[in-house]
């Protein structure tokens, strides 16, 4: 077997002359949010661990009971989003906004059981994404088919003070509404999973197994972070220890009790495992492999391949344990794992975890973005899509906007809430919106003033008929050079016109009916 140039990869082996820090025999409280969707009030769980409702971190959807007996609490109620097709190319996403501590590295779970709720034989299919990010398509058919919730997980790292959580329809899928039963937001401590560039990825579960052991999954308190670890069983041999390790100085501080059970190749063989049991696209994966020796003050060695190259060779394992990882191995189609022995013991493996590398999304120009949370506050009945970021990914974009995608900068080109019920005020704010080439409020119930969009270069439309707009024409409106359609009419607008917008060259300019000008302008 010949060995492959692949990334990075690392050993941390933890003797126990290193450790000076007592192994916790209990885990430490979570940081983060455990949100029990469509619950009208939180609940404690059988382990202690409070869910909230997820009326705080989100205003859109409906909240709907599951009717079946005996289910977890956390999946007896579930939120529910309108699907609607648009007649754009676009599809709408709805979106938890989580605080969050900025530059924090976060476990992000989302759990789905779709109980029926909406009169389907099978769920519906949807995608989920976080900020700017497509994460993955939540499929949960062949789990619900066999009574099962579905579960997805992924670490993120917090680059603001909040960081949005979406679910959205697609067509390309199904044509019905998205829906998610739980959602876990886990702050991690800084060296679990330190070793990958989290300014330009995220990492997607793949599996986390804990290796000999029939069940049930390890989790909270366990794990301090409530990750899930699968029991895994094959044709190996299974063995179970009572020995403990003491993990603190492990990187990723798995739970001590994955180091319990292993697989364990027979006397002189060697030990081969397909792991992750499915077959996987070609790309670029984060591997962890745990390995300790079952027998006390015990030593044994073997060489690690994966689909036959070498990941670690000649590696010595002691019952202190230790983890052995690569942060960017290609994998493709199924995975094959074998350790061929170099010492009388036979090979052992204990735990293992396999993360898929996706790149981050581009995120909406940070200016664009608070000018349209400004906007929204000063509007009544906005779009209950408007959360998250405004333009990404693409083709997921707020209702009403669209976005460019420039060599360095995401911007709104165009705003458009025309005839869709909305009340309030223009806020300023709309002038910081600098790459607007269109705005149209038209058909509305909006009231108060135009402000001053004279920074607006690109802007060519300007459509606000038929609202219940007061005072005058702002004599800015003139100097936007790149101006040529103003629809006034239909408001209640006085005072004299601008003569600089009256006689705008290439102007299609329209104030009447309506309005009470002090000089009547000419003929629309």
């Amino acid at each position: 077997m010949d060995s492959d140039p692949f990334s990075l990869l690392f050993l941390l082996s933890l003797l126990s002359s290193f450790f000076f820090i007592s192994a916790l025999s209990q885990a430490p409280k979570l940081s983060g949010f455990l949100i029990d969707c469509g619950s009208v009030s939180s609940l404690v769980d059988a382990r202690g661990l409070t869910w909230s409702s997820d009326a705080r971190f989100i205003s859109s959807g409906v909240p709907l009971n599951v009717s079946i007996p005996g289910l977890e609490p956390t999946l007896s109620t579930l939120r529910s989003f309108p699907y609607r097709p648009s007649s754009a190319a676009r599809n709408r996403k709805f979106c938890y906004i989580i605080p969050v501590y900025r530059g924090g590295r976060y476990l992000v779970r989302t759990t789905y059981f779709y109980g029926g709720v909406n009169g389907l034989g099978a769920p519906p299919v949807f995608d989920q994404i976080v900020d700017g990010t497509f994460w993955t398509k939540v499929n949960t058919t062949a789990d619900y088919a066999a009574g099962m919730s579905s579960y997805y997980e992924a670490v993120f790292l917090a680059k603001g003070k909040t960081m949005s959580v979406c679910v959205a329809g697609n067509a390309a899928y199904t044509e019905s509404d998205p829906f998610i039963s739980a959602l876990e937001m886990i702050l991690l401590d800084n060296s679990v999973y330190n070793a990958t560039n989290f300014n330009e990825n995220a990492m997607g579960l793949i599996a986390r197994s804990k290796f000999g052991s029939p069940g049930p999954i390890e989790r909270y308190p366990d794990d301090r972070y409530d990750r899930y670890w699968q029991p895994f069983i094959d044709n190996s041999d299974a063995v179970s220890s009572t020995h403990n390790v003491t993990v603190t100085n492990f990187w990723n501080l798995p739970p001590a009790d994955v180091f319990s059970t292993a697989l364990v190749a027979a006397q002189d063989g060697a030990l081969v495992l397909q792991w992750p049991p499915l077959s996987l696209p070609n790309s670029s994966y984060y591997i962890a492999l745990y390995f300790g020796d079952t027998l006390p003050d015990s030593f044994r060695s073997f060489n690690v391949f994966i689909n036959d190259y070498i990941f670690y060779n000649r590696l010595s394992v002691t019952s202190s344990g230790l983890v052995v990882f690569a942060t960017q191995w290609i994998l493709s189609g199924e995975t094959r794992i074998t350790l061929t022995p170099e010492s009388v013991l036979p090979p052992l493996i204990n735990a293992g975890e396999v993360f898929g590398l996706f790149p981050l999304g581009r995120v909406t120009h940070t200016r664009d973005v608070i000018s349209l949370e400004k906007i929204k506050e000063s509007i009544n009945n906005p779009p209950d899509d408007w959360y998250g970021d405004p333009c990404m990914p693409q083709g997921y974009s707020w209702t009403g906007i669209s976005c460019s995608e420039g060599a360095s900068r995401v911007r709104v080109v165009t705003l458009n809430l025309s005839s869709m019920g909305v009340s309030g005020s223009l806020s300023p704010h709309i002038a910081n919106l600098t790459a607007l080439t269109a705005i149209s409020f038209a058909d509305n119930n909006i009231s108060g003033t135009i402000p001053d969009l004279s920074k607006l270069n690109w802007l060519e439309r300007l459509h606000l008929q038929d609202n219940h707009l007061t005072g005058t024409i702002p004599q800015s409106l003139g100097n936007v050079k790149k101006l040529r359609e103003l629809y006034l009419q239909n408001n209640d607008l006085g005072g004299q016109v601008p003569t600089n917008v009256l006689t705008k060259p290439g102007l299609d300019l329209k104030l009447t009916p309506g309005n009470n000008f002090s000089s009547s302008p000419p003929a629309s």
